[in-house]
């Protein structure tokens, strides 16, 4: 027969040896890995730009609209957002493909005219990303006056030598 401790208590030994724990749900190893990544989400994150136009309704999205209308006439005591959903779903999967085209026409009706107006908002946004670099280039080319080039210039030696000269007289 074998000793006292089966596999199963020396692996959880050897567990929580390897993983000092600071948080008993959570070892430190984990938890220092969660907040790099934490960190490097809202780094990468860009600011939203509210000029920029919206993306259009899918066809779905388009009949959930007219559904929602109504749905709520049908069923005045349903508040809830999920059944309405869960309603519109089923109905539009139970539609056939001759239903569903005048929602498809207007979902494409809406995305022709999100292109143009997305192409409106780049070309603005090229023109002022251009200005900003016209504004940057105008200070580049003005001459920057760094202290290093006075020190260079020959003065700073001289003021050593005599600070040289100085020492060596105190020590005599």
């Amino acid at each position: 027969m074998k000793g006292g401790k089966g596999k199963g208590a020396l692996r959880k030994e050897t567990r929580s040896a390897l993983k000092p724990v600071e948080d008993p749900k959570m070892g430190k190893r984990k938890a220092a890995l969660k907040d790099d990544k934490k960190k490097v989400t809202k780094d990468k994150k860009a600011k939203k730009d509210p000029n920029k136009p919206k993306r259009p309704p899918s066809a779905f999205f388009v009949f959930l609209e007219e559904f929602r209308k109504t749905f709520k006439k049908e069923n005045p005591n349903v508040k809830a957002v999920s059944a309405v959903g869960k309603a519109g779903g089923e109905k539009w999967k139970s539609l056939s493909a001759a239903e569903k085209a005048p929602y498809e026409a207007k979902a494409a009706k809406r995305k022709a005219e999100y292109g143009k107006l997305m192409n409106a908002y780049n070309n603005k946004q090229a023109e002022s990303s251009d200005d900003e670099d016209e504004e940057e280039k105008e200070e580049r080319s003005k001459p920057e006056v760094h202290d290093e080039d006075v020190e260079d210039s020959g003065q700073g030696e001289e003021e050593d030598d005599e600070d040289e000269e100085d020492e060596d007289e105190e020590d005599d």
